[in-house]
């Protein structure tokens, strides 16, 4: 038997591992500064972390969706830091502020929005995530990062399920089922993501509905879309029933999110990160670019003359047109992804004094961030959601004459790797 080896834990990494200090491990579950033996594949904690708790979750561990329920809270924001200022260096970027600031919230019950895949085991219809690392399902009795009133929808659709052969079929049939659900936690809009060629008897998604509304009278509205495994979402929708969407207060605005928008999820922090993108920024031009349905754009309208928001998801982008038509003629919405749009507007020699970015985990990309840095915006203001796109894009940005005037780390995710970033671009004279 080969001897067990100590090692300490020294640099947290992005993705829920922190690595070895002699740079050979990349440890899960662990805390900077605890020490582990390894012997062969045997992996042991020897010294704990004081920052080590007992998660809450009965899942963890098994579940892929979380990773810092072991450490404290103050200790998983210590490691995001940690990691983020490690991207940056990695990515070259040669000015980072000492200071960043930290907008946290409740650490559990913060998702307003949840995804969860439905399987048959042992007879009986099942709800779930996939395991840690892998596709394989994980039957799931408890998600303490989701809202209460989630978790009580799905406890309700086990029941029914139980009890109504219309919901049994279409639950069975469905791949996934989400569930969002408004400010206030009283309403929630359901989505069955199927495989393309599902077909149910007629009137049963009626039927399924009538006893899902009885057992949950949160779920106002209902929908069964295809999902294909190659390309995601076709456009096709087999059953429709109730609302067609929500209506989602943040602050002073009211956004209309259709069913199977995209809208944040953490519900604690929403109105501090439209403040933070925001707040005391007024000007002739503003530009929105991933819009969504327009978190940010709706309120820049407020205090810029014109905003032209951008977004390529169909559905999202209809919301935003209809949402910004209602400002005034002067604001206008844009079908089209960010970098189509970027090309064709610096031929147009379009000058914003303003343009906010808030891209999913690919970023904006370097390309977008070139035409930018070509039609010198005096603010960029960037939100990420991926600390290695960003330090890619920040370099870029920096490269052309923008400097971080300001860093902020918005903890939308805990309990998990992920991270929320908002940058304050200048453009230097």
């Amino acid at each position: 038997m080969s001897k067990a080896k100590k090692l300490r834990l020294t640099q947290a990494l992005y993705g829920g591992e922190v690595l070895t200090e002699d740079g050979t491990w990349r440890i899960p579950f662990g805390i900077p500064g605890e020490s582990v033996a390894i012997a062969g594949d045997n992996l042991s904690l020897v010294e704990k972390s004081p920052e080590r708790v007992s998660p809450t979750c009965v899942h963890f561990g098994s579940c892929g969706g979380c990773q810092y329920q072991m450490a404290s809270y103050d200790e998983q924001l210590r490691m995001k830091h940690s990691i983020l200022r490690d991207e940056l260096r990695e990515a070259g970027v040669k000015e980072v502020p000492e200071i960043f600031a930290q907008r946290t919230g409740e650490p559990y019950g913060y998702r307003n929005r949840i995804r969860l895949r439905v399987e048959r085991e042992d007879g009986k219809l099942h709800f779930g995530y996939n395991r840690r690392g892998t596709a394989t399902f994980l039957p799931v009795t408890m998600c303490p990062i989701a809202a209460d009133p989630l978790w009580s929808v799905v406890e309700a659709l086990q029941r029914v399920a139980a009890e109504n052969v219309d919901a049994a079929a279409w639950l069975e049939a469905a791949k996934d089922v989400e569930l969002f659900a408004n400010e206030a936690l009283d309403k929630v809009q359901m989505t069955l993501l199927c495989p393309p060629r599902t077909k149910q008897a007629q009137g049963s998604f009626v039927r399924m509905m009538k006893a899902v509304s009885e057992a949950a009278p949160s779920v106002v509205g209902a929908g069964a879309v295809a999902v294909d495994a190659k390309v995601g979402l076709t456009g096709k929708v087999f059953e429709e029933w109730g609302a067609a969407g929500l209506s989602y207060r943040v602050g002073e605005e009211s956004y209309w999110v259709s069913r199977g928008g995209f809208f944040q999820v953490n519900r604690f922090l929403l109105p501090e990160l439209v403040e933070l993108v925001t707040a005391g920024r007024s000007g002739t031009l503003a530009w929105d670019l991933f819009a969504g349905v327009g978190l940010f754009s709706r309120v820049l309208a407020r205090s810029f003359a014109q905003v032209t928001a951008v977004e390529s998801h169909p559905g999202a982008a209809k919301d935003l047109a209809t949402a910004l038509k209602k400002l005034g003629k002067e604001h206008r919405a844009v079908e089209s992804t960010t970098l189509a749009f970027l090309q064709r507007a610096v031929m147009e020699r379009e000058l914003p004094e303003l343009v906010v970015l808030d891209p999913p985990r690919a970023g904006a990309g370097e390309e977008a961030c070139e035409l930018l840095v070509k039609m010198q915006p005096k603010t960029v203001v960037y939100v990420s959601c991926d600390p290695t796109t960003l330090a890619r894009d920040w370099s870029v940005l920096e490269q052309g004459g923008y400097r971080a005037q300001g860093v902020t780390m918005v903890d939308l995710f805990p309990q998990t790797f992920h991270m929320e970033t908002v940058v304050v671009f200048e453009r230097q004279a």
